[in-house]
Protein backbone atom coordinates (compact mmCIF):
# COMPACT_ATOMS: atom_id res chain seq x y z
CA UNK A 1 0.00 0.00 0.00
CA UNK A 2 1.31 3.44 -0.96
CA UNK A 3 2.09 5.82 1.89
CA UNK A 4 -0.40 8.69 1.96
CA UNK A 5 1.18 12.08 1.30
CA UNK A 6 -0.19 15.01 3.27
CA UNK A 7 -2.00 17.36 0.90
CA UNK A 8 -0.79 20.93 0.69
CA UNK A 9 -3.44 23.65 0.62
CA UNK A 10 -3.62 25.52 -2.65
CA UNK A 11 -3.33 29.29 -2.31
CA UNK A 12 -4.66 31.73 -4.92
CA UNK A 13 -3.56 35.35 -4.95
CA UNK A 14 -5.95 37.68 -6.75
CA UNK A 15 -6.56 41.36 -7.44
CA UNK A 16 -9.95 43.09 -7.33
CA UNK A 17 -10.28 45.93 -9.85
CA UNK A 18 -13.26 48.34 -10.04
CA UNK A 19 -14.12 46.65 -6.76
CA UNK A 20 -17.33 48.51 -5.88
CA UNK A 21 -18.62 47.28 -2.54
CA UNK A 22 -16.90 43.89 -2.79
CA UNK A 23 -19.37 41.65 -4.61
CA UNK A 24 -16.70 40.13 -6.86
CA UNK A 25 -14.44 39.47 -3.89
CA UNK A 26 -17.23 37.85 -1.86
CA UNK A 27 -18.21 35.53 -4.72
CA UNK A 28 -14.62 34.53 -5.45
CA UNK A 29 -13.78 33.88 -1.80
CA UNK A 30 -17.00 31.87 -1.35
CA UNK A 31 -15.89 29.64 -4.23
CA UNK A 32 -12.45 29.22 -2.69
CA UNK A 33 -13.95 28.28 0.67
CA UNK A 34 -16.28 25.76 -0.99
CA UNK A 35 -13.32 24.07 -2.69
CA UNK A 36 -10.95 24.30 0.30
CA UNK A 37 -8.64 26.74 -1.45
CA UNK A 38 -7.01 29.65 0.40
CA UNK A 39 -7.70 33.05 -1.24
CA UNK A 40 -5.53 36.11 -0.73
CA UNK A 41 -6.47 39.54 -2.07
CA UNK A 42 -3.19 41.34 -2.77
CA UNK A 43 -4.52 44.50 -4.46
CA UNK A 44 -7.83 46.38 -4.62
CA UNK A 45 -8.80 49.40 -6.72
CA UNK A 46 -11.91 51.60 -6.44
CA UNK A 47 -12.48 55.36 -6.70
CA UNK A 48 -16.06 56.00 -5.44
CA UNK A 49 -15.84 57.15 -1.82
CA UNK A 50 -19.07 55.54 -0.60
CA UNK A 51 -18.03 52.25 -2.21
CA UNK A 52 -14.54 52.46 -0.67
CA UNK A 53 -15.98 53.13 2.79
CA UNK A 54 -18.39 50.20 2.47
CA UNK A 55 -15.64 47.87 1.19
CA UNK A 56 -13.29 48.72 4.07
CA UNK A 57 -16.14 48.34 6.55
CA UNK A 58 -16.73 44.77 5.35
CA UNK A 59 -13.08 43.83 4.76
CA UNK A 60 -11.22 45.43 7.70
CA UNK A 61 -7.53 46.10 7.16
CA UNK A 62 -7.89 46.14 3.39
CA UNK A 63 -5.90 48.87 1.64
CA UNK A 64 -7.73 50.43 -1.30
CA UNK A 65 -5.75 51.93 -4.16
CA UNK A 66 -7.36 54.70 -6.19
CA UNK A 67 -7.68 55.40 -9.88
CA UNK A 68 -6.38 52.36 -11.80
CA UNK A 69 -5.52 54.54 -14.81
CA UNK A 70 -2.87 56.25 -12.68
CA UNK A 71 -1.34 53.10 -11.21
CA UNK A 72 1.67 51.55 -12.90
CA UNK A 73 1.26 47.82 -13.51
CA UNK A 74 4.69 47.21 -11.94
CA UNK A 75 3.38 48.64 -8.64
CA UNK A 76 0.78 45.86 -8.41
CA UNK A 77 2.01 42.75 -6.52
CA UNK A 78 2.24 39.44 -8.35
CA UNK A 79 -1.07 37.59 -8.51
CA UNK A 80 -2.74 34.49 -9.97
CA UNK A 81 -6.22 35.78 -10.87
CA UNK A 82 -7.50 39.17 -12.03
CA UNK A 83 -11.12 40.04 -11.17
CA UNK A 84 -12.73 43.03 -12.88
CA UNK A 85 -16.31 44.12 -13.34
CA UNK A 86 -15.14 47.06 -15.41
CA UNK A 87 -17.46 50.09 -15.78
CA UNK A 88 -20.38 49.29 -18.03
CA UNK A 89 -22.06 52.62 -18.84
CA UNK A 90 -20.20 52.89 -22.14
CA UNK A 91 -21.87 49.68 -23.37
CA UNK A 92 -25.16 49.80 -21.47
CA UNK A 93 -28.56 50.60 -22.99
CA UNK A 94 -29.04 52.81 -19.94
CA UNK A 95 -25.97 54.86 -20.94
CA UNK A 96 -24.71 56.57 -24.09
CA UNK A 97 -23.42 53.32 -25.70
CA UNK A 98 -20.30 55.09 -27.03
CA UNK A 99 -18.12 52.09 -26.15
CA UNK A 100 -14.42 52.69 -26.67
CA UNK A 101 -15.19 56.32 -27.63
CA UNK A 102 -16.21 56.81 -23.98
CA UNK A 103 -13.37 57.10 -21.45
CA UNK A 104 -15.15 54.52 -19.28
CA UNK A 105 -15.01 52.10 -22.21
CA UNK A 106 -11.26 52.52 -22.52
CA UNK A 107 -10.80 51.19 -18.99
CA UNK A 108 -10.65 47.72 -20.55
CA UNK A 109 -7.25 48.71 -21.93
CA UNK A 110 -6.06 49.28 -18.35
CA UNK A 111 -7.07 45.69 -17.62
CA UNK A 112 -5.18 44.61 -20.72
CA UNK A 113 -1.96 46.44 -19.79
CA UNK A 114 -2.03 44.85 -16.32
CA UNK A 115 -2.59 41.39 -17.82
CA UNK A 116 0.19 41.99 -20.37
CA UNK A 117 2.64 43.00 -17.63
CA UNK A 118 1.85 40.25 -15.11
CA UNK A 119 0.56 37.45 -17.37
CA UNK A 120 -1.56 35.99 -14.55
CA UNK A 121 -2.73 32.40 -14.54
CA UNK A 122 -6.37 33.43 -15.07
CA UNK A 123 -8.90 36.25 -15.14
CA UNK A 124 -12.66 36.77 -14.77
CA UNK A 125 -14.26 39.86 -16.33
CA UNK A 126 -17.89 40.97 -16.12
CA UNK A 127 -19.95 43.52 -18.04
CA UNK A 128 -23.47 44.34 -19.25
CA UNK A 129 -25.39 42.38 -21.87
CA UNK A 130 -25.08 45.36 -24.24
CA UNK A 131 -21.36 44.64 -24.66
CA UNK A 132 -22.15 41.52 -26.73
CA UNK A 133 -23.55 43.31 -29.77
CA UNK A 134 -22.08 46.75 -29.21
CA UNK A 135 -20.86 48.28 -32.48
CA UNK A 136 -22.41 45.44 -34.51
CA UNK A 137 -21.10 45.54 -38.07
CA UNK A 138 -23.63 43.17 -39.69
CA UNK A 139 -27.04 42.06 -38.44
CA UNK A 140 -26.08 38.42 -38.94
CA UNK A 141 -23.04 38.71 -36.64
CA UNK A 142 -23.36 37.06 -33.23
CA UNK A 143 -21.11 39.63 -31.53
CA UNK A 144 -20.14 43.22 -32.22
CA UNK A 145 -16.81 44.83 -32.99
CA UNK A 146 -16.19 45.89 -29.38
CA UNK A 147 -16.41 42.39 -27.90
CA UNK A 148 -14.36 41.06 -30.80
CA UNK A 149 -11.58 43.51 -29.95
CA UNK A 150 -11.68 42.50 -26.28
CA UNK A 151 -11.57 38.75 -27.01
CA UNK A 152 -8.85 39.03 -29.65
CA UNK A 153 -6.71 41.27 -27.46
CA UNK A 154 -6.89 38.74 -24.63
CA UNK A 155 -6.24 35.73 -26.87
CA UNK A 156 -3.13 37.27 -28.42
CA UNK A 157 -1.39 36.85 -25.04
CA UNK A 158 -1.95 33.09 -25.23
CA UNK A 159 -5.12 32.85 -23.13
CA UNK A 160 -7.88 30.37 -23.83
CA UNK A 161 -10.92 32.64 -23.50
CA UNK A 162 -14.56 31.71 -23.09
CA UNK A 163 -17.59 33.93 -22.51
CA UNK A 164 -21.25 33.46 -21.67
CA UNK A 165 -24.30 35.60 -20.91
CA UNK A 166 -25.54 34.55 -17.46
CA UNK A 167 -28.75 35.58 -15.70
CA UNK A 168 -28.73 35.95 -11.91
CA UNK A 169 -32.33 34.61 -11.96
CA UNK A 170 -30.85 31.17 -12.77
CA UNK A 171 -28.57 31.28 -9.72
CA UNK A 172 -31.13 31.49 -6.91
CA UNK A 173 -31.61 35.28 -6.99
CA UNK A 174 -34.97 37.00 -7.48
CA UNK A 175 -33.54 39.48 -9.98
CA UNK A 176 -33.57 39.28 -13.76
CA UNK A 177 -29.99 40.47 -14.29
CA UNK A 178 -28.13 39.37 -17.42
CA UNK A 179 -24.40 39.93 -17.50
CA UNK A 180 -21.59 38.72 -19.75
CA UNK A 181 -18.76 36.85 -18.02
CA UNK A 182 -15.41 36.49 -19.81
CA UNK A 183 -13.03 33.90 -18.37
CA UNK A 184 -9.54 33.11 -19.55
CA UNK A 185 -6.67 30.85 -18.47
CA UNK A 186 -3.31 29.87 -19.89
CA UNK A 187 -4.14 26.18 -20.28
CA UNK A 188 -7.85 25.41 -20.09
CA UNK A 189 -11.06 26.62 -21.73
CA UNK A 190 -13.37 27.06 -18.74
CA UNK A 191 -16.96 25.83 -19.26
CA UNK A 192 -19.63 28.45 -18.56
CA UNK A 193 -22.76 26.60 -19.65
CA UNK A 194 -22.95 23.73 -17.19
CA UNK A 195 -24.54 25.39 -14.16
CA UNK A 196 -27.46 23.77 -12.38
CA UNK A 197 -30.30 26.27 -12.41
CA UNK A 198 -31.86 27.47 -9.16
CA UNK A 199 -34.74 29.94 -8.91
CA UNK A 200 -36.30 32.26 -6.31
CA UNK A 201 -39.19 34.72 -6.05
CA UNK A 202 -39.34 38.28 -4.77
CA UNK A 203 -41.38 37.21 -1.75
CA UNK A 204 -38.35 35.26 -0.48
CA UNK A 205 -36.32 38.46 0.05
CA UNK A 206 -39.02 40.78 1.46
CA UNK A 207 -38.65 42.03 5.02
CA UNK A 208 -41.74 42.37 7.18
CA UNK A 209 -41.20 45.87 8.48
CA UNK A 210 -44.60 46.70 9.99
CA UNK A 211 -46.76 49.82 9.78
CA UNK A 212 -43.94 52.21 10.64
CA UNK A 213 -42.16 51.29 7.41
CA UNK A 214 -44.58 53.19 5.16
CA UNK A 215 -42.80 56.10 3.47
CA UNK A 216 -45.69 57.62 1.57
CA UNK A 217 -48.80 57.32 3.70
CA UNK A 218 -50.96 59.99 2.04
CA UNK A 219 -50.14 58.82 -1.46
CA UNK A 220 -50.84 55.20 -0.48
CA UNK A 221 -54.29 56.15 0.82
CA UNK A 222 -55.19 57.72 -2.54
CA UNK A 223 -53.71 54.84 -4.53
CA UNK A 224 -55.46 52.04 -2.66
CA UNK A 225 -58.83 53.76 -2.79
CA UNK A 226 -58.73 53.27 -6.56
CA UNK A 227 -56.77 50.00 -6.93
CA UNK A 228 -56.46 46.63 -5.23
CA UNK A 229 -52.95 45.40 -4.49
CA UNK A 230 -52.98 42.54 -7.02
CA UNK A 231 -54.07 44.96 -9.77
CA UNK A 232 -50.98 47.10 -9.19
CA UNK A 233 -48.30 44.46 -9.76
CA UNK A 234 -46.14 45.39 -12.74
CA UNK A 235 -47.54 48.92 -12.92
CA UNK A 236 -45.50 52.12 -13.13
CA UNK A 237 -46.54 55.45 -11.67
CA UNK A 238 -45.12 58.37 -13.64
CA UNK A 239 -46.39 61.16 -15.87
CA UNK A 240 -43.93 61.29 -18.77
CA UNK A 241 -44.58 57.81 -20.12
CA UNK A 242 -47.74 56.13 -21.37
CA UNK A 243 -49.09 52.65 -21.87
CA UNK A 244 -51.62 50.45 -20.15
CA UNK A 245 -49.17 49.57 -17.36
CA UNK A 246 -48.64 53.20 -16.37
CA UNK A 247 -50.67 55.08 -13.76
CA UNK A 248 -50.56 58.89 -14.00
CA UNK A 249 -51.19 61.68 -11.51
CA UNK A 250 -54.41 62.52 -13.39
CA UNK A 251 -55.62 58.91 -13.09
CA UNK A 252 -55.28 59.35 -9.32
CA UNK A 253 -56.53 62.97 -9.52
CA UNK A 254 -53.66 64.07 -7.30
CA UNK A 255 -53.89 67.71 -8.43
CA UNK A 256 -57.63 67.89 -8.84
CA UNK A 257 -60.59 66.21 -10.53
CA UNK A 258 -60.31 65.29 -14.21
CA UNK A 259 -63.10 64.37 -16.59
CA UNK A 260 -63.00 61.55 -19.16
CA UNK A 261 -62.25 63.98 -22.03
CA UNK A 262 -59.28 65.45 -20.16
CA UNK A 263 -57.89 62.01 -19.38
CA UNK A 264 -58.26 61.09 -23.05
CA UNK A 265 -56.48 64.29 -24.11
CA UNK A 266 -53.61 63.80 -21.64
CA UNK A 267 -53.13 60.19 -22.71
CA UNK A 268 -52.98 61.04 -26.41
CA UNK A 269 -50.80 64.13 -25.88
CA UNK A 270 -48.36 62.02 -23.86
CA UNK A 271 -47.71 59.82 -26.90
CA UNK A 272 -47.93 62.45 -29.67
CA UNK A 273 -45.47 64.92 -28.10
CA UNK A 274 -42.64 62.40 -28.67
CA UNK A 275 -43.08 62.24 -32.44
CA UNK A 276 -40.14 63.69 -34.39
CA UNK A 277 -42.35 65.29 -37.03
CA UNK A 278 -43.10 68.25 -34.71
CA UNK A 279 -39.48 69.40 -34.81
CA UNK A 280 -39.61 69.53 -38.59
CA UNK A 281 -42.91 71.41 -38.53
CA UNK A 282 -41.55 73.95 -36.05
CA UNK A 283 -38.14 74.19 -37.75
CA UNK A 284 -36.13 73.22 -34.68
CA UNK A 285 -33.93 70.31 -33.59
CA UNK A 286 -35.96 67.46 -32.14
CA UNK A 287 -35.89 66.63 -28.47
CA UNK A 288 -37.82 63.91 -26.65
CA UNK A 289 -41.07 65.64 -25.74
CA UNK A 290 -42.39 68.74 -27.50
CA UNK A 291 -44.88 71.43 -26.36
CA UNK A 292 -47.80 71.38 -28.83
CA UNK A 293 -50.24 74.15 -29.68
CA UNK A 294 -54.01 73.78 -29.49
CA UNK A 295 -54.24 73.48 -33.28
CA UNK A 296 -51.49 70.83 -33.34
CA UNK A 297 -53.30 68.87 -30.62
CA UNK A 298 -56.52 68.97 -32.64
CA UNK A 299 -54.81 67.02 -35.44
CA UNK A 300 -54.75 63.87 -33.29
CA UNK A 301 -57.32 64.55 -30.55
CA UNK A 302 -60.54 66.56 -30.81
CA UNK A 303 -62.51 66.57 -27.57
CA UNK A 304 -65.48 68.83 -26.75
CA UNK A 305 -64.62 72.25 -25.26
CA UNK A 306 -60.94 71.78 -26.13
CA UNK A 307 -59.80 75.28 -25.10
CA UNK A 308 -61.70 75.19 -21.80
CA UNK A 309 -60.36 71.72 -20.90
CA UNK A 310 -56.78 72.71 -21.76
CA UNK A 311 -56.96 75.81 -19.59
CA UNK A 312 -58.42 73.79 -16.71
CA UNK A 313 -55.55 71.28 -16.94
CA UNK A 314 -53.04 74.16 -16.85
CA UNK A 315 -54.78 75.70 -13.81
CA UNK A 316 -54.61 72.38 -11.97
CA UNK A 317 -50.97 71.82 -12.89
CA UNK A 318 -51.27 68.81 -15.17
CA UNK A 319 -50.11 70.88 -18.16
CA UNK A 320 -47.93 73.96 -18.61
CA UNK A 321 -47.75 76.48 -21.45
CA UNK A 322 -44.19 77.00 -22.68
CA UNK A 323 -42.13 77.80 -25.76
CA UNK A 324 -40.45 74.84 -27.46
CA UNK A 325 -36.69 74.64 -26.85
CA UNK A 326 -34.08 74.52 -29.59
CA UNK A 327 -30.40 73.56 -29.49
CA UNK A 328 -28.23 76.68 -29.42
CA UNK A 329 -24.81 75.10 -28.76
CA UNK A 330 -23.04 71.76 -28.61
CA UNK A 331 -19.68 71.93 -26.87
CA UNK A 332 -17.60 68.92 -25.85
CA UNK A 333 -20.66 66.71 -26.03
CA UNK A 334 -22.73 69.03 -23.83
CA UNK A 335 -25.98 70.20 -25.47
CA UNK A 336 -27.32 73.62 -24.50
CA UNK A 337 -30.97 74.42 -25.24
CA UNK A 338 -32.96 77.62 -24.99
CA UNK A 339 -36.68 78.50 -25.46
CA UNK A 340 -37.55 79.76 -28.93
CA UNK A 341 -39.66 82.79 -28.02
CA UNK A 342 -40.37 83.50 -31.67
CA UNK A 343 -42.46 80.30 -31.77
CA UNK A 344 -45.96 79.95 -30.34
CA UNK A 345 -46.24 78.48 -26.87
CA UNK A 346 -47.54 74.94 -26.63
CA UNK A 347 -48.98 72.65 -23.97
CA UNK A 348 -46.48 70.36 -22.28
CA UNK A 349 -46.74 67.70 -19.59
CA UNK A 350 -45.82 68.51 -16.01
CA UNK A 351 -44.04 65.80 -14.07
CA UNK A 352 -46.49 64.61 -11.44
CA UNK A 353 -45.81 65.68 -7.89
CA UNK A 354 -45.75 62.12 -6.70
CA UNK A 355 -44.20 61.09 -3.40
CA UNK A 356 -41.76 59.18 -5.54
CA UNK A 357 -41.83 58.11 -9.17
CA UNK A 358 -42.41 54.38 -9.53
CA UNK A 359 -41.04 52.40 -12.48
CA UNK A 360 -42.35 49.04 -11.27
CA UNK A 361 -44.59 47.83 -8.44
CA UNK A 362 -43.11 44.41 -7.78
CA UNK A 363 -45.12 41.19 -7.87
CA UNK A 364 -44.03 39.02 -4.91
CA UNK A 365 -44.44 35.92 -7.11
CA UNK A 366 -42.12 37.28 -9.81
CA UNK A 367 -38.64 38.74 -10.29
CA UNK A 368 -37.34 42.28 -10.11
CA UNK A 369 -36.12 43.82 -13.36
CA UNK A 370 -32.38 44.47 -13.63
CA UNK A 371 -31.44 46.79 -10.79
CA UNK A 372 -29.49 49.78 -12.10
CA UNK A 373 -28.27 52.84 -10.23
CA UNK A 374 -30.61 55.21 -12.10
CA UNK A 375 -33.77 53.20 -11.39
CA UNK A 376 -33.29 51.09 -8.25
CA UNK A 377 -34.87 53.76 -6.04
CA UNK A 378 -38.02 53.70 -8.20
CA UNK A 379 -38.95 50.08 -7.48
CA UNK A 380 -41.74 49.60 -4.96
CA UNK A 381 -43.25 46.82 -2.88
CA UNK A 382 -46.68 46.67 -1.28
CA UNK A 383 -46.95 45.99 2.42
CA UNK A 384 -50.20 46.30 4.38
CA UNK A 385 -51.82 48.27 1.55
CA UNK A 386 -48.97 50.74 1.57
CA UNK A 387 -46.26 51.41 -0.97
CA UNK A 388 -42.57 51.58 -0.05
CA UNK A 389 -39.12 51.37 -1.59
CA UNK A 390 -36.87 48.34 -1.23
CA UNK A 391 -34.78 48.28 1.93
CA UNK A 392 -31.00 47.92 1.94
CA UNK A 393 -31.36 44.38 3.29
CA UNK A 394 -33.73 43.44 0.46
CA UNK A 395 -31.39 44.96 -2.12
CA UNK A 396 -28.47 42.97 -0.67
CA UNK A 397 -30.46 39.73 -0.90
CA UNK A 398 -31.26 40.40 -4.56
CA UNK A 399 -27.52 40.31 -5.28
CA UNK A 400 -26.64 37.39 -3.00
CA UNK A 401 -24.81 39.42 -0.36
CA UNK A 402 -24.71 37.75 3.08
CA UNK A 403 -27.04 38.85 5.88
CA UNK A 404 -23.97 40.06 7.80
CA UNK A 405 -23.01 42.55 5.08
CA UNK A 406 -22.65 46.07 6.53
CA UNK A 407 -24.05 49.02 4.64
CA UNK A 408 -23.86 52.21 6.67
CA UNK A 409 -24.81 54.74 3.99
CA UNK A 410 -27.79 56.98 3.34
CA UNK A 411 -30.66 55.59 1.25
CA UNK A 412 -29.85 57.22 -2.10
CA UNK A 413 -26.27 55.96 -1.83
CA UNK A 414 -27.20 52.32 -1.26
CA UNK A 415 -29.46 52.36 -4.32
CA UNK A 416 -26.52 53.66 -6.34
CA UNK A 417 -24.02 51.20 -4.85
CA UNK A 418 -26.15 48.12 -5.44
CA UNK A 419 -27.23 49.31 -8.89
CA UNK A 420 -23.56 49.23 -9.90
CA UNK A 421 -22.78 45.97 -8.09
CA UNK A 422 -22.33 42.38 -9.25
CA UNK A 423 -24.37 39.28 -8.38
CA UNK A 424 -22.33 37.44 -5.75
CA UNK A 425 -24.02 34.09 -6.38
CA UNK A 426 -23.14 34.14 -10.10
CA UNK A 427 -19.50 35.02 -9.42
CA UNK A 428 -19.30 32.17 -6.93
CA UNK A 429 -20.35 29.55 -9.48
CA UNK A 430 -18.19 30.98 -12.28
CA UNK A 431 -15.20 31.05 -9.94
CA UNK A 432 -15.86 27.46 -8.84
CA UNK A 433 -15.65 26.36 -12.47
CA UNK A 434 -12.42 28.26 -12.92
CA UNK A 435 -10.83 26.79 -9.81
CA UNK A 436 -11.99 23.22 -10.50
CA UNK A 437 -10.97 23.09 -14.15
CA UNK A 438 -7.77 25.11 -13.90
CA UNK A 439 -6.21 25.25 -10.44
CA UNK A 440 -7.43 21.85 -9.22
CA UNK A 441 -7.33 20.06 -12.57
CA UNK A 442 -4.04 18.24 -11.90
CA UNK A 443 -5.32 17.01 -8.57
CA UNK A 444 -8.39 15.51 -10.20
CA UNK A 445 -6.31 13.95 -12.99
CA UNK A 446 -3.99 12.33 -10.44
CA UNK A 447 -6.98 10.91 -8.57
CA UNK A 448 -8.34 9.36 -11.75
CA UNK A 449 -4.89 7.95 -12.67
CA UNK A 450 -4.42 6.30 -9.26
CA UNK A 451 -7.87 4.71 -9.47
CA UNK A 452 -7.17 3.41 -12.99
CA UNK A 453 -3.81 1.95 -11.94
CA UNK A 454 -5.38 0.22 -8.93
CA UNK A 455 -8.09 -1.22 -11.14
CA UNK A 456 -5.52 -2.57 -13.61
CA UNK A 457 -3.64 -4.28 -10.77
CA UNK A 458 -6.89 -5.80 -9.57
CA UNK A 459 -7.52 -7.25 -13.04
CA UNK A 460 -4.05 -8.80 -13.12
Amino acid sequence: MQQQIKKKSIKIKYIDLFAGIGGFRLGFENACTNLKVIPSCVFTSEIKKTAVDTYINNFPGCRISGDITKIDASDIPKFDVLLAGFPCQAFSSAGTRKGFRDTRGTLFFDIERIIKHHMPSAFILENVEGLIKHDLQNKADSIGKTLNIILNNLRKYGYKVNWELLNSADFGLAQNRKRIFIVGTKKTLIPLDNFKKKHAKIKSIIEKRGHDSDEITNFSKILFKKYKAHDLYGKAIKDRRGGEDNIHSWDLELKGKTNKHQRQLLGELLKARRQKKWAEIKGIQWSDGMPLTENEIRTFCDIPDMKKNLEDLVDKGYLVLRHPKDVIEISRGVITKSPRKDLEKGYDMVTGKLSFEVSNILDPEGLTPTLVATDASRLAVIENNKLRRLSSKEMARLFGFPESFKLNVIKNNFFDLFGNSIAVSVVEKVAENLIKHHFLKEKYVKKISVRAETFQQFLL
